[in-house]
Protein backbone atom coordinates (compact mmCIF):
# COMPACT_ATOMS: atom_id res chain seq x y z
CA UNK A 1 0.00 0.00 0.00
CA UNK A 2 2.84 2.36 0.85
CA UNK A 3 4.40 1.74 -2.61
CA UNK A 4 1.18 2.75 -4.32
CA UNK A 5 1.04 5.94 -2.30
CA UNK A 6 4.64 6.80 -3.17
CA UNK A 7 4.07 6.11 -6.86
CA UNK A 8 0.94 8.24 -6.82
CA UNK A 9 2.84 11.10 -5.15
CA UNK A 10 5.67 10.89 -7.68
CA UNK A 11 3.23 10.83 -10.60
CA UNK A 12 1.39 13.85 -9.20
CA UNK A 13 4.67 15.75 -8.82
CA UNK A 14 5.63 14.93 -12.42
CA UNK A 15 2.25 16.02 -13.69
CA UNK A 16 2.55 19.36 -11.87
CA UNK A 17 6.07 19.94 -13.20
CA UNK A 18 4.99 19.13 -16.76
CA UNK A 19 2.08 21.54 -16.54
CA UNK A 20 4.47 24.23 -15.34
CA UNK A 21 6.75 23.59 -18.34
CA UNK A 22 3.98 23.81 -20.88
CA UNK A 23 2.97 27.36 -20.06
CA UNK A 24 2.69 29.87 -22.86
CA UNK A 25 5.17 32.70 -23.29
CA UNK A 26 2.61 34.82 -25.11
CA UNK A 27 2.22 37.16 -22.13
CA UNK A 28 5.90 38.15 -22.28
CA UNK A 29 6.69 39.23 -25.84
CA UNK A 30 10.44 39.33 -25.39
CA UNK A 31 10.62 35.72 -24.20
CA UNK A 32 8.78 34.50 -27.29
CA UNK A 33 11.19 36.11 -29.78
CA UNK A 34 14.33 34.12 -28.91
CA UNK A 35 12.43 30.86 -29.31
CA UNK A 36 11.25 31.94 -32.75
CA UNK A 37 14.81 32.87 -33.72
CA UNK A 38 16.11 29.50 -32.56
CA UNK A 39 13.42 27.70 -34.55
CA UNK A 40 14.29 29.67 -37.70
CA UNK A 41 17.98 28.98 -37.28
CA UNK A 42 17.35 25.29 -36.70
CA UNK A 43 15.07 24.95 -39.71
CA UNK A 44 17.60 26.56 -42.07
CA UNK A 45 20.42 24.23 -41.02
CA UNK A 46 19.26 21.11 -42.91
CA UNK A 47 19.27 22.91 -46.27
CA UNK A 48 23.04 23.39 -46.09
CA UNK A 49 23.53 19.75 -45.14
CA UNK A 50 21.39 18.48 -48.01
CA UNK A 51 24.13 19.16 -50.57
CA UNK A 52 26.67 17.31 -48.47
CA UNK A 53 24.29 14.39 -48.02
CA UNK A 54 23.63 14.21 -51.75
CA UNK A 55 27.32 14.40 -52.52
CA UNK A 56 28.03 11.59 -50.05
CA UNK A 57 25.35 9.50 -51.79
CA UNK A 58 26.98 10.08 -55.18
CA UNK A 59 24.32 12.48 -56.44
CA UNK A 60 25.68 15.38 -58.52
CA UNK A 61 24.44 18.96 -58.13
CA UNK A 62 21.69 20.40 -60.33
CA UNK A 63 23.08 20.81 -63.85
CA UNK A 64 23.61 24.23 -65.38
CA UNK A 65 21.45 25.26 -68.33
CA UNK A 66 23.98 23.99 -70.87
CA UNK A 67 24.55 20.73 -68.97
CA UNK A 68 20.81 20.28 -68.63
CA UNK A 69 20.22 20.61 -72.37
CA UNK A 70 23.06 18.18 -73.12
CA UNK A 71 21.74 15.71 -70.53
CA UNK A 72 18.19 15.87 -71.90
CA UNK A 73 19.47 15.22 -75.44
CA UNK A 74 21.44 12.17 -74.23
CA UNK A 75 18.44 10.82 -72.29
CA UNK A 76 16.15 11.34 -75.29
CA UNK A 77 18.49 9.23 -77.41
CA UNK A 78 17.89 6.31 -75.04
CA UNK A 79 14.13 6.85 -74.68
CA UNK A 80 12.46 9.92 -76.21
CA UNK A 81 9.49 9.69 -73.86
CA UNK A 82 11.43 10.29 -70.65
CA UNK A 83 12.26 13.89 -71.53
CA UNK A 84 8.58 14.73 -71.89
CA UNK A 85 8.79 15.45 -68.15
CA UNK A 86 12.09 17.31 -68.07
CA UNK A 87 12.30 17.94 -64.33
CA UNK A 88 11.51 14.31 -63.54
CA UNK A 89 14.14 13.18 -66.03
CA UNK A 90 16.78 15.44 -64.47
CA UNK A 91 15.90 14.26 -60.96
CA UNK A 92 15.97 10.63 -62.07
CA UNK A 93 19.37 11.15 -63.75
CA UNK A 94 20.82 12.74 -60.62
CA UNK A 95 19.47 9.91 -58.47
CA UNK A 96 20.68 7.27 -60.92
CA UNK A 97 24.20 8.52 -60.32
CA UNK A 98 24.01 7.08 -56.82
CA UNK A 99 23.57 3.60 -58.34
CA UNK A 100 26.34 4.18 -60.87
CA UNK A 101 28.78 5.68 -58.38
CA UNK A 102 27.90 3.03 -55.82
CA UNK A 103 28.75 0.23 -58.25
CA UNK A 104 25.28 -1.29 -58.15
CA UNK A 105 24.99 -4.69 -59.76
CA UNK A 106 21.46 -3.76 -60.87
CA UNK A 107 22.16 -0.27 -62.21
CA UNK A 108 20.41 -0.96 -65.52
CA UNK A 109 17.32 -2.24 -63.73
CA UNK A 110 17.42 0.75 -61.33
CA UNK A 111 17.52 3.11 -64.32
CA UNK A 112 14.54 1.38 -65.88
CA UNK A 113 12.62 1.91 -62.65
CA UNK A 114 13.73 5.53 -62.08
CA UNK A 115 12.84 6.58 -65.60
CA UNK A 116 9.42 4.92 -65.60
CA UNK A 117 6.83 7.47 -64.54
CA UNK A 118 3.44 8.82 -65.52
CA UNK A 119 2.81 7.39 -69.00
CA UNK A 120 6.47 6.64 -69.75
CA UNK A 121 7.87 3.12 -69.54
CA UNK A 122 11.60 2.46 -69.69
CA UNK A 123 12.99 -1.01 -70.36
CA UNK A 124 16.12 -2.44 -68.78
CA UNK A 125 17.87 -2.21 -72.18
CA UNK A 126 17.01 1.50 -72.30
CA UNK A 127 18.22 1.74 -68.69
CA UNK A 128 21.58 0.42 -69.85
CA UNK A 129 21.69 3.08 -72.59
CA UNK A 130 20.85 5.75 -70.01
CA UNK A 131 23.67 4.57 -67.75
CA UNK A 132 26.10 4.60 -70.64
CA UNK A 133 24.98 8.13 -71.57
CA UNK A 134 25.38 9.36 -67.99
CA UNK A 135 28.87 7.87 -67.81
CA UNK A 136 29.80 9.16 -71.27
CA UNK A 137 28.79 12.69 -70.38
CA UNK A 138 30.73 12.54 -67.15
CA UNK A 139 27.55 13.60 -65.40
CA UNK A 140 27.98 11.13 -62.53
CA UNK A 141 31.42 12.23 -61.44
CA UNK A 142 32.18 10.54 -58.12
Amino acid sequence: MRTRTNITAVMAALAVSLVGCSGSDSDSGEDAKPGATETTAASSAPSTGAGATEKAAGIPPEPTAAQRAELLRALAAANPGIVKYEDKAIDAARNQCSAINGGSAKADWAASQRFTYEDVTTTEAQGKQINEALKGLGFCKP
